[in-house]
């Protein structure tokens, strides 16, 4: 299978990578998507886990990032002018 996707001379990493998400995962279904993401962790040698906020087990890594992230954006809105 191949996939094709005009581009400018230079393509940076952001660009590229989104455009592999574009181009391959807009046409295709979640089975392939959920299969591609399994065979990519499992060459890379890693485990990839899925979990729901709140979830009682769930490692609570991802909902303290998140509460960090939401206090720092609170902080900046705060004390920025309002017009």
């Amino acid at each position: 299978m191949v996939h094709l996707a005009p581009v400018r001379d230079k393509v940076a990493g952001k660009q590229a990578a989104q455009l592999f998400l574009d181009s391959v995962f807009r046409y295709h279904d979640s089975r392939f998507t959920g299969a591609f993401w399994d065979t990519l962790f499992q060459l890379l040698g890693t485990k990839l886990t899925m979990s729901t906020a709140d979830h009682q087990q769930t490692d609570g890594q991802t909902e303290r990032a998140n509460r960090v992230l939401e206090d720092t954006l609170r902080s900046f809105y705060a004390e920025v002018p309002r017009s």
